[in-house]
């Protein structure tokens, strides 16, 4: 599916965030168990293009544009950080009908995940957090740089170059897909989408992780970990291994705090639904389903 077809298929709602109504993109496909997946910066929800859609026929697939993102309102003056993204998330969730279901995050929205899941009872029953950004590990300088005001007088030929270099450098495959490439960069490079980004790229906030008490995000934690105190999701760590930016050792932290599994595919980097589609969305279903 290209990124007008993605386009296309979204549905769109009204959000509310820190008292601002926002207006929310979303995929909403499927029957079955919900499974809600959420991505990072600077994607969108087409990041889930080869996992979401063959899912479909076991599993209600929701996929949202993060505020500030994507499809979803872009206007300025409102926070785009993962303290938000939750609010975010919940609304939506809440609109939908959603009361347990799993939950899919990568970067950023595995950020917004965990939160989510630690902050509520009962709601998230599985979670996969892939390449997550987990406790001190983020941002990384490549986000905190595009978040000065110097993004903003930057010509749209040295943005565009700066867009296609994540996209590409987050990969550990040779050849890119260009419709990967075109899709993630297409959004920023509309009109108003330099400020987006920058305001995207400033909201990035180490304390909205470092802040969560992560024993009460998973079932267990007597491994090595403490007891979970609210949260009761089972966990899997499904990771990128090469991901210099986002180890995999803050998954395997992780799994051994709370009780949890950890995949590390070899020959993926923190695009790992790119670089390994088929095995990342293979490992997904099965843990999914058990």
């Amino acid at each position: 599916m290209d990124h007008q077809s993605w386009t296309e298929s979204q549905a769109e709602t009204t959000v509310t965030v820190d008292g601002h109504d926002l207006s929310l993109a979303y995929r909403d496909e499927g029957t079955g168990t919900p499974v809600l997946f959420l991505h990072g910066i600077p994607t969108w929800s087409f990041l889930w293009r080869r996992t979401a859609p063959p899912l479909t026929e076991q599993f209600r697939t929701v996929v949202p544009d993060f505020v500030g993102y994507g499809n979803s309102d872009r206007r300025d003056g409102f926070d785009r950080s993962i303290r938000a993204q939750e609010q975010a998330v919940a609304d939506l969730v809440d609109q939908l009908g959603l009361d347990e279901f799993h939950v899919v995050g990568h970067d950023i929205g595995g950020g917004v995940a965990v939160r989510y899941a630690a902050h509520t009872e009962g709601r998230v029953d599985k979670l996969v957090l892939s390449n997550a950004t987990l406790y001190d590990s983020w941002p990384v300088e490549y986000i905190t740089s595009l978040g000065l005001p110097a993004t903003l007088e930057m010509d749209e030929d040295a943005f565009r170059e700066r867009l296609d270099r994540a996209f590409v450098d987050g990969l550990e495959r040779e050849e890119p897909d260009p419709e990967w490439v075109e899709g993630m960069t297409e959004p920023w490079l509309r009109a108003g989408g330099q400020r987006a980004f920058a305001r995207a790229a400033v909201a990035t906030n180490t304390n909205h992780t470092t802040e969560v008490e992560y024993d009460a995000v998973g079932d267990a934690g007597t491994d090595g970990g403490r007891a979970s105190t609210t949260g009761d999701a089972d966990l899997l760590c499904l990771w990128g291994a090469a991901d210099a930016e986002q180890p995999v050792d803050d998954g395997y932290r992780l799994a051994r705090e709370v009780g949890g599994d950890v995949v590390a595919l070899d020959d993926a980097g923190h695009w790992v639904t790119e670089d390994r589609p088929a095995a990342y969305r293979d490992h997904l279903e099965s843990f999914l389903a058990e």
